[in-house]
């Protein structure tokens, strides 16, 4: 029997290592190499010389070769002998999840959902589970509460009632629904008492998770978290990386075997991608982020991988008192106060994947008081807010060298493609000048490094998006044309002009005259 033989594998990255090192030579993260010991082999590994090598190799290395047959598949097919099934996609009840899934839940496919601590992952999945646990059969795998903690959860979110079960000499069930304040308020006999076809597992023992889902035979099984489940095999912790790709493959040919959807939720690092190795969203058919500002009410559903659908595309929840709760019309979530602008203000049409999102940009200029001007974006790619200065300052003769720059994003919606560049430019231009761009005007274009305005993809559905939340003017990119949507279009191929465009002419007040003398 082979010896056992001891590596090292970084937490983060999945790269091995022959010895100890305080810093991981691959990644470079420090205090992530944790010590794993392989498995003796008791056969030998068979050469990597082909087949024909190998058997020669087993005979003292005298060829055994044998009368040529006739090639024929053992298991491989082709694409005439694979049957033609239509994939019929459950509607999990949640639109906006089943528009980052592609039109609803897939069976048979795994999705891998991560976020932040405390963000909603396991609230929206407990909410996803009692919907369609009206028409499948659920099991909601809990590896980080108790039964109780998860019913307590789902008693607040309006999923499942707060029952207490007393049971009499005789052996007969009484069930009493208990109300907010404590009291009593329905009594029934019955001999067995099921609020929906949700069952619920408190576990992080693998080979007992896959005894259950082999007894119940679930349509759908929740995994909350896939850090905390555990295969007693292997001798790393829960949440090594071994632990995490054994876990995540023997649940993916479950999934495959038996045509159970798997939803699992997966924890991030400090950075925001998912802990445990890469190849744990390489296994998985779908990923999604689940992300959102913590002072904020709004929570941002984004496909990052999607084998069933498009990628990038976005669902937008709001967080309230009973859960999370879709949110239709997102642009107005985003969307300022119209009525009364203010200086420094633009607005622009956002695409995540299909769906466009008007938002407003929020821009504040004033002189430095440093050696060195601040540069402060939220919201927004910091590289692009510095590249759209320096044409500013080259292209249109403003100093920003001289003045401190913050641009923010309503909402916190990061909006980072480059459509949104000509409304920061705008957005900064116009607090400069203490101006107030149209509030009936979107900016849409990529801004060049000689100035130039260049055009974006998707304009048809940005400026039809436009148009339904009844703005009056569009600022695009020059050498489009577009169908009548019912929006002035204005094109511009130059910065300077679409300046001269979005900040209307006005009037010199005794103040301006003052600061021009001076």
């Amino acid at each position: 029997m082979a010896k056992p033989k001891t590596f090292y594998v970084c937490n983060e990255c999945g790269a091995e290592s022959s010895q100890w090192f305080g810093k991981c030579p691959n990644c470079d993260t420090y205090d992530s190499l944790v010590e794993q010991t392989t498995s003796p082999y008791l056969a030998d590994i068979p050469s990597r010389g082909g087949v024909g090598n190998w058997h020669a190799t087993q005979n003292n290395g005298k060829s055994t070769a044998k009368p040529a047959k006739p090639a024929k598949p053992r298991a491989s097919l082709t694409f005439e002998q694979i049957s033609d099934r239509q994939v019929m996609r459950w509607e999990s009840g949640y639109g906006e999840l089943d528009r980052v899934l592609g039109g609803g839940v897939v069976p048979g496919s795994m999705v891998l959902i991560g976020g932040d601590p405390g963000i909603g992952k396991s609230t929206l999945l407990l909410q996803v589970s009692s919907q369609l646990a009206q028409r499948y059969r659920i099991l909601y795998v809990s590896g980080e509460e108790s039964g109780q903690q998860v019913k307590l959860r789902a008693s607040r979110l309006g999923v499942s009632k707060p029952l207490e079960i007393l049971s009499d000499e005789k052996g007969k069930v009484t069930v009493e629904t208990i109300d907010e304040n404590g009291t009593a308020v329905e009594t029934s006999e019955s001999e067995e008492h099921i609020d929906a076809d949700l069952y619920v597992l408190p576990e992080t023992d693998l080979e007992e998770i896959l005894k259950e889902i082999d007894s119940l035979r679930p349509n759908l099984a929740v995994i909350d978290s896939i850090q905390t489940v555990f295969f007693p095999a292997l001798t790393s912790a829960p949440g090594s990386v071994a632990q995490v790709r054994e876990c995540t493959a023997a649940l993916m040919k479950v999934a495959k075997h038996e045509d159970i959807t798997m939803l699992i939720v997966g924890h991030v690092t400090k950075e925001g991608a998912i802990a445990g190795p890469k190849v744990l969203e390489h296994l998985v058919d779908t990923v999604l982020y689940f992300e959102g500002d913590r002072f904020a009410s709004h929570r941002l559903l984004r496909t990052v991988k999607n084998r069933f659908g498009a990628t990038h595309e976005i669902g937008i929840f709001e967080m309230v008192q009973n859960g999370l709760r879709e949110v239709p019309n997102p642009s107005e979530l985003f969307l300022g106060n119209r009525d009364d602008p203010a200086p420094g203000t633009a607005i622009v049409v956002a695409c995540e994947g299909t769906r466009p999102i008007v938002v407003e940009l929020q821009a504040l200029v004033s002189p430095t008081s440093y050696p060195s001007p601040r540069r402060a974006g939220t919201g927004i790619d910091y590289n692009r807010l510095v590249q759209i200065l320096a044409v500013l300052e080259k292209r249109v003769g403003i100093p920003m060298s001289k003045l401190d720059s913050y641009v923010a994003s309503a909402g916190g919606l990061n909006v980072e493609e480059p459509a949104v560049d000509l409304g920061i430019a705008i957005a900064i231009v116009a607090s400069f000048r203490d101006r107030i761009v149209d509030p009936s005007t979107v900016l849409i274009g990529e801004v060049g490094l000689g100035g130039q305005v260049r055009s974006v993809s998707q304009m048809e559905l940005r400026l039809k998006e436009a148009a339904k939340l009844g703005f009056k003017r569009a600022i695009v990119p020059k050498g489009q044309k577009f169908p009548d949507f019912g929006i002035e279009i204005l094109p511009v191929s130059k910065v300077i002009d679409a300046i001269i465009a979005a900040i209307p002419h006005q009037e010199l007040t005794a103040e301006d005259l003052e600061l021009d003398d001076e």
